[in-house]
């Protein structure tokens, strides 16, 4: 408690009275080491001043694309489709969920019963294959999702090379199988 009191005293002190000395020479020291060196400034046509910043441009770094990434990696590509699956899904939800309520103005039957009639009409192959199309994406996103969150979790085990190679390998199966068993079991 005293050593808060003297210290508020003294910024209490220093701030009602300043050293003339340090304020002085705290300018002076800090301009001193700054590099200063003369600007000239130019007025610069509209056309000039263009070509200045294609010429800048033109030493700027390009950021990286996917083009740079080697394509051997299969834990990129475990990567990649665990963000094309969450979009997808994504996506597919706002057009449906608009379509769905967009219906009864358009004339377009989306409720359960018309939707679940046109399934059951088609042949078995058809309905197999429509729901490994949205089974696979689904159980992917699923596992992999697991996956990366071992990763994020950061095990040591997980980041060799070999291991993630493997359990990109796993995530491929797995996900087939399980698409293939909700399509065709359930």
């Amino acid at each position: 408690m005293i050593a808060q009191r003297i210290g508020t005293t003294a910024l209490r002190r220093v701030a009602a009275k300043p050293d003339a000395f340090f304020t002085a020479n705290v300018a002076r020291l800090s301009v001193g080491a700054m590099q200063t060196r003369p600007v000239a400034t130019e007025r610069l046509t509209p056309a000039d001043a263009n070509s200045i910043l294609a010429k800048q441009r033109l030493n700027r770094p390009v950021s990286p694309h996917l083009e740079i990434y080697d394509k051997s990696q299969t834990f990129f590509g475990g990567s990649i489709w665990q963000r094309f699956t969450g979009a997808g899904f994504s996506g597919a939800m706002y057009v449906f969920g608009a379509s769905y309520l967009a219906a009864p103005l358009l004339g377009w039957h989306l409720e359960s019963a018309s939707l679940a009639a046109a399934m059951g009409a088609l042949p078995f192959a058809a309905k197999g294959a429509i729901k490994f199309l949205l089974a696979w994406p689904f159980t992917f996103h699923a596992v992999n999702g697991v996956r990366h969150l071992v990763f994020d979790f950061a095990v040591n085990s997980a980041f060799k090379r070999r291991t993630i190679i493997q359990s990109g390998w796993y995530i491929w199966g797995a996900s087939i199988v399980g698409g293939l068993y909700l399509a065709f079991f359930l």
